[in-house]
């Protein structure tokens, strides 16, 4: 059978017949074939972890106009081979959600309102509430034995996500030590 332009009518079953698992013509209709994608728009690609689980599946971000404008599996993870699961396939909704939150939101103690913070403000409580936490938690010796210096705190801990890569865990463990802190985990230990 001759090839035939798109431009001449061929009727779907004869395109299905020629082209029994459908990944040319027959998957073809004149308004696909003047179609670009979103990704060939794109004014960069930036690779990234989906945010969701533990198996750390990579992502291909596609940006324009410093808006993200398509995320993809991306096919270089020797994780997911460029397969994303539903929540991950997703995952360009959650960027860019109208009601996605920008602010830091804050409820005081008994109360029943959130409230808007800066980012300094909540940071700067944050680290106020970890100094006081430690101070008041210290562990200098061993209750009874001066002489076995035990130098920590129980007065916070650390659980990590399953979103954090190698790279954070290993800063975030090397801060809460520091800190004195013995009870760090992550619960996506793989």
């Amino acid at each position: 059978m001759p090839s035939r332009g798109l431009s001449e009518y061929v009727p779907p079953l004869v395109r299905q017949l020629a082209d029994p698992l459908g990944l040319g013509r027959a998957a073809r209709s004149r308004r696909s074939a003047s179609l670009t994608p979103r990704t060939a728009t794109a004014d960069k690609v930036v690779q990234s972890v989906c945010p969701y689980c533990a198996v750390g599946c990579g992502q291909k971000v596609y940006v324009k106009d410093h808006k993200v404008v398509q995320i993809e599996g991306d096919p270089d993870s020797p994780i997911s081979r460029g397969r994303l699961c539903p929540k991950g396939a997703a995952s360009e909704q959650y960027v860019n959600s109208p009601v996605r939150e920008y602010r830091v939101k804050y409820r005081r103690p008994g109360g029943t309102d959130w409230e808007e913070l800066d980012l300094e403000t909540a940071s700067d409580m944050i680290a106020e509430r970890v100094i006081a936490a430690r101070a008041d938690s210290w562990e200098q010796h061993q209750e009874g034995k001066p002489d076995m210096p035990l130098n920590r705190t129980r007065g916070f801990a650390f659980y990590g996500g399953a979103t954090l890569d190698s790279e954070e865990n290993y800063l975030i463990k090397k801060l809460f030590t520091a800190l004195g802190a013995i009870q760090i985990e992550n619960q996506a230990r793989i």
